[in-house]
């Protein structure tokens, strides 16, 4: 389920952040160690993240994601291991939250870039979503939201 989509100016927010590009087979496997290793890092550093952990894709093929998997920051982070200062970035967006397992995010974003057209809107390549609740919060997907932000031209 989507809540009715909104087009917004977001501000850039300092971030904590790991780059990753992988098969798109691998997102499963590879996101859980990666917030791992972020949130490890931010201890070791003492550094309180600032809400949910996101994912800022700048290409996505029918292959591959190539992607900053992050949380935004008060202080900046020191370098360490895969981990860098980064920055969710501030620009004029469409916004929608998803509600619902992230099986459901491919026909979420469809469902949203359909919006998107019919609105006249001209997308970005990159996009980002926030996972604001997750297992982190409720074991039932059911009560997931993912807010799925599409930056837009002009």
């Amino acid at each position: 389920m989507l809540s009715p989509p909104q087009i917004l100016s977001t501000e850039a927010h300092e971030a904590a952040v790991i780059h990753l590009t992988i098969p798109r087979t691998e997102m499963m496997s590879a996101f859980g160690p990666a917030v791992g290793e972020l949130m490890g890092i931010l201890a070791e550093q003492k550094i309180e993240p600032i809400g949910a952990v996101f994912a800022h894709h700048f290409r996505i093929t029918p292959d591959t994601f190539d992607f900053e998997l992050g949380v935004r920051v008060g202080k900046p982070v020191a370098p360490a291991a895969r981990v860098k200062p980064g920055e969710l970035p501030g620009r004029k967006v469409a916004r929608t939250v998803y509600t619902g397992p992230y099986e459901g995010l491919p026909a979420a974003w469809g469902a949203f870039d359909k919006w998107m057209t019919a609105e006249g809107c001209k997308q970005a390549e990159s996009l980002w979503e926030v996972y604001s609740v997750g297992p982190q919060s409720t074991p039932d997907p059911t009560d997931w939201r993912t807010e799925l932000n599409r930056p837009l031209l002009g």
